[in-house]
């Protein structure tokens, strides 16, 4: 499986260039930006859900839970490098709708 489809990359990478001057700053994004996409651990702890993506360095912004959710910034090479239990990589949620949640409600909800 692809762990972004072309028009969710372009997407990331849209949503990148709209907000890429607030980068340096210490919020940036807004936490009313969409998420494009859910990518999960399918073998244990680890979800990510990305609004952007600066396609010069492969760094994506979003939330990451862990054990905990956290906004900042996220490294797709150690996403795509990493490999659960039984050797199984990080996924894309296929059932995840795209742009109709922000990160706000991504922080604030338990389940999504």
């Amino acid at each position: 499986m692809k762990l972004l489809l072309k028009s969710q990359r372009d997407r990331l990478i849209k949503n990148f260039r709209k907000h890429k001057d607030a980068w340096n700053d210490e919020h940036p994004t807004s936490v009313d930006s969409k998420v494009v996409v859910k990518l999960f651990n399918p073998t244990g702890a680890g979800t990510w859900w990305l609004t952007e993506l600066d396609p010069n360095t492969n760094i994506a912004f979003g939330i990451a839970d862990i054990h905990c959710k956290e906004m900042g910034y996220i490294d797709m090479k150690d996403i795509e490098a990493f490999r659960g239990q039984l050797g199984l990589p990080v996924e894309r949620d296929m059932h995840f709708e795209s742009n109709k949640f922000t990160l706000e409600d991504i922080m604030e909800k338990s389940n999504v």
